[in-house]
């Protein structure tokens, strides 16, 4: 009586055997292609098969795609409709399937596995690979080897063997996820310190511009540089691009590259950005754009210039707390070519200009209302008495406090300087005079005392008289000079920029005293009486000349004022 039990029991030993060694063998592998190919060869081998093939669903294309097989012909690669083929069958209806006869079956004719070497499909069985989440694919078993057709008992033997190659397949997978995201977390990285080794050095101390940038995920899509010309100028740049994630960045970093570049040739404004976009758009991508402004700060007459490509406005706060704001009057980059960006200037005397992305006016409250431009004007106005470095400190306390949404950047650029004198005047000798007069009292208000005055207006009358004489050769009907006295500390500045042609420094030198002819003492004198003195061409035409000269005592604090009396 056990003869009969011990025959039943065989096959199903067999089963639960070919099963823990199939899971066994399978525990061990976490990459998903060679899991792939080891299903193959294990179904095959444990269902005493010719051939056999493993199918996935490929979810992107709504096609089943032959991941793997094994046996004479190798059809890897092999893609079917959801609907075709035994494969389509077995999935849509979600249980095995056996087909003794597969050449009278209609869905076996011309996508089952046949080929060269005599090999003839006769009989198929089809598993679907089921999982929690449903269906992802099915396993086929072609031909039994010794020529018998496969049976129910094969068909359940198949489906059990299909429960742990799911098992196997979702932990290949999920090992795939999770070696991708810590690719794409390293690469992250990565691209996190590029970017933050295109930002500029943060400088301390006295320096007239500081700025923050904080993204709003792992990379940011804003960028801002700056940095020094030889005239002395600050050239700075901020960018904002469409768009967030690694294409954002990338165009980042291409974009902050070519303004560093155009900007290095000391372009105007204006001829600057519309380098850029031309430059921009041989490369950037449909539907993308950068918003971004370009220009320079000169911190010896405080004055600004610059050219604004679709950024938000810039805003301009003096100490009394009054605001000005410059909308941009150019479009973003990359959209259009030959477009133009008219230049914008202002003038800081002792007042801030505040430049930022619409990361920083996109910020919400606990209301749910944006920050809005308004918001950015009465935060300011709330701090703009406190230092600069504490200013953008509680800056960004307020904001980090509200809910962020995109990328933002801030730039200050504050000069610190009183200026007690700025005014310009034709390049003329009539000139001379009344320009003499208002710095005879824009020193005095500075409590310089008579001697040294006299000295001092003299000097400047002298170094006007040459830019006239030389830098003009005499006069120039279209020719101006722009005078600006300032005092930082014990230190007065006086800045003369003319619009003549460009000077050769090296040229202008004190003459030699023993030399025994008229003339040519202006330099002598300037040299003698100036702590220092410094003649710098300007990009795009003219010269700056700056002459320094330390004081004994501080001079008295006084409001700042400007004076048109010498202006035509």
């Amino acid at each position: 009586m056990s003869t009969p039990a011990a025959a039943v029991a065989g096959p199903e030993r067999r089963l639960l055997a070919r099963l823990a060694d199939l899971s066994q063998r399978l525990a061990v592998s976490i990459d998903l292609e060679q899991t792939l190919t080891q299903v193959a060869e294990l179904i095959a081998e444990s269902m005493d098969a010719e051939a056999s093939a493993v199918f996935l669903i490929d979810e992107a294309q709504q096609r089943i795609v032959c991941r793997a097989c094994a046996g004479p012909v190798d059809i890897t690669g092999l893609s079917l409709r959801m609907d075709q083929g035994l494969v389509g069958r077995a999935i849509a209806r979600r249980e095995s399937e056996v087909v003794g006869d597969a050449g009278s079956d209609p869905d076996f004719a011309g996508h089952g596995i046949a080929g060269p070497g005599g090999f003839v499909t006769r009989s198929v069985l089809t598993a679907p690979i089921m999982t929690s989440e449903g269906v992802i694919g099915a396993l086929q078993v072609l031909n039994k080897r010794g020529g018998a057709a496969f049976t129910v008992d094969d068909a359940d033997a198949l489906r059990l063997l299909a429960a742990p190659t799911a098992l196997a397949l979702n932990h290949a997978r999920l090992a795939a996820v999770v070696l991708s995201q810590n690719r794409i977390r390293r690469e992250l990285t990565m691209a996190r310190r590029l970017q933050r080794s295109l930002l500029p050095k943060r400088r301390r101390g006295s320096f007239p511009l500081r700025a923050l940038n904080f993204p709003a995920r792992e990379i940011s899509g804003d960028f801002y540089d700056f940095f020094e010309l030889p005239d002395g100028r600050i050239a700075f740049t901020l960018g904002d691009v469409a768009g967030k994630g690694l294409d954002a960045a990338f165009l980042m970093v291409r974009c902050a590259s070519l303004l560093r570049w155009a900007g290095k040739e000391g372009l105007p404004p204006s001829l600057w950005l519309e380098r850029a976009n031309n430059e921009l758009l041989e490369a950037i991508a449909a539907g993308m754009f950068v918003c971004a402004v370009a220009g320079y700060y000169d911190p010896f007459s405080q004055r600004l210039c610059w050219a604004n490509g679709g950024f938000p406005p810039l805003l301009r706060v003096d100490r009394s707390g009054q605001f000005q704001q410059f909308e941009a009057e150019g479009p973003p980059l990359g959209i259009l070519a030959g477009m133009q960006y008219p230049q914008q200037e202002t003038t800081l005397d002792g007042a801030a200009l505040y430049l930022f992305s619409d990361g920083m006016t996109d910020v919400r409250g606990d209301d749910g209302q944006l920050l809005g431009v308004e918001g950015v004007q009465t935060a300011v106005a709330e701090m703009r008495l406190l230092p600069p470095e504490a200013r953008l400190r509680a800056l960004v306390r307020r904001l980090r406090k509200m809910t962020m949404t995109d990328d933002t950047t801030l730039m200050v650029i504050e000069g610190e300087a009183a200026v007690a004198l700025r005014t310009r005047f034709p390049a003329q000798a009539e000139s001379l005079q009344p320009m003499r007069h208002a710095a005879d009292a824009a020193l005095q208000q500075l409590g310089v005392e008579a001697g040294l005055r006299a000295s001092l207006v003299l000097a400047l009358d002298e170094a006007c008289a040459n830019i006239i004489r030389h830098a003009f050769r005499g006069g120039c009907g279209r020719g101006q000079i722009e005078l600006v006295i300032s005092s930082d500390g014990d230190e007065l500045r006086f800045v003369l920029v003319d619009n003549a042609p460009c000077v050769d420094p090296e040229a202008i030198r004190p003459r030699d005293l023993d030399e025994c002819r008229p003339g040519g003492l202006g330099v002598c004198f300037i040299d003698a009486l100036m702590d220092s003195w410094r003649i710098s061409p300007l990009a795009g035409g003219g010269n700056r000349l700056l002459m320094r000269k330390r004081l004994e005592t501080a001079p008295t604090t006084v409001p700042l004022c400007s004076t048109g009396a010498a202006t035509a």
